[in-house]
C-alpha cells in the first residue's frame, strides 16, 4: 500500500531527512495561494495513492513562475491525472530544489532483510544503474564507502570548477534512512529520487513509501 506524499513527507521530517516546502492543494485557487505563500517559482505534481512514478504519466510541473501558470498547470495535471484513476487526493505545490539528482531507498531482499541503497538519480537511474548497497542498519563508515562506490563520485567531488557537494549531509541521510526502515519494518519499498545534493546540502525533492497491508 502506498503511504500518502503528505504522510510520506512527515515521517521522512520526524527522521530528519529535509523535504522542500509542500502543502496539497485541491482546488486551482488553493493552489494559487500555496504557491504565494512558498514564493515563486515552485514545482507543481499529482498526489494520487494509483501513481507512482509522477513524470511518467505527466504528473509533474516544474518551474511555474506565476499564478496563471499555477492555474494551467493545476488543468494539465489533473486532466492527465484522470486518464489513469479518479483516485486522487489533490495537487503538491512544492518549493523548488536543485542540485545534482541522486537517489537513496530501501527495499526488502527476500534472503536478507531491508537494504539501504545509494546512487545517481533521476528518470535515468534504471539505465544508468550506478548504485550501491548495505544491509540495514548502516553505520558512518558504510555510508562513506556507499557514496565513494558508486561511478559518479568524481561528479560529486566537484568537476570543471565547481564546488563539491555536501558529502556529510548524504551520509546524514542514509544513517537517518536506515534508522526509518529499522524503527519501521512495515515499509517494503522507499524511493527518494531525485535527492538534491549540492555545496549548500540536501533536499528530497520527490518520494514515494510503500507499506506492509
Amino acid at each position: 500500500m502506498k503511504m500518502s506524499d503528505m504522510e510520506a513527507e512527515r515521517l521522512l521530517k520526524k527522521f530528519r531527512i529535509p523535504t522542500p516546502k509542500v502543502i496539497l492543494a485541491k482546488n486551482e485557487k488553493a493552489a494559487v495561494t500555496h504557491a504565494k505563500s512558498i514564493g515563486y517559482p515552485v514545482v507543481m505534481k499529482i498526489s494520487s495513492p494509483k501513481i507512482s512514478h509522477k513524470t511518467d504519466i505527466g504528473g509533474v510541473v516544474v518551474g511555474v513562475k506565476n499564478d496563471d501558470e499555477v492555474k494551467k498547470a493545476f488543468k494539465k495535471i489533473m486532466a492527465n491525472a484522470k486518464k489513469h484513476t479518479q483516485n486522487i487526493d489533490g495537487i503538491l505545490v512544492q518549493e523548488m530544489a536543485s542540485g545534482i539528482e541522486t537517489i537513496i531507498g530501501s527495499k526488502i531482499d527476500p534472503q536478507f532483510g531491508h537494504i539501504v541503497l545509494f546512487g545517481l538519480g533521476g528518470i535515468l537511474v534504471e539505465v544508468i544503474k550506478d548504485y550501491s548497497i548495505r544491509l540495514v542498519p548502516i553505520n558512518r563508515v558504510d555510508a562513506q564507502e556507499m557514496i565513494k562506490e558508486i561511478k559518479g563520485y568524481k561528479i560529486l567531488e566537484g568537476t570543471r570548477g565547481k564546488k563539491a557537494v555536501k558529502i556529510s549531509d548524504i551520509e546524514d541521510c542514509l544513517l537517518n534512512l536506515s534508522k526509518m526502515v529499522e524503527r519501521h519494518p512495515e515499509i517494503e519499498e522507499l524511493d527518494i529520487n531525485p535527492l538534491f545534493v549540492s555545496p549548500k546540502g540536501v533536499m528530497a525533492a520527490d518520494y514515494r513509501i510503500f507499506v506492509k497491508k
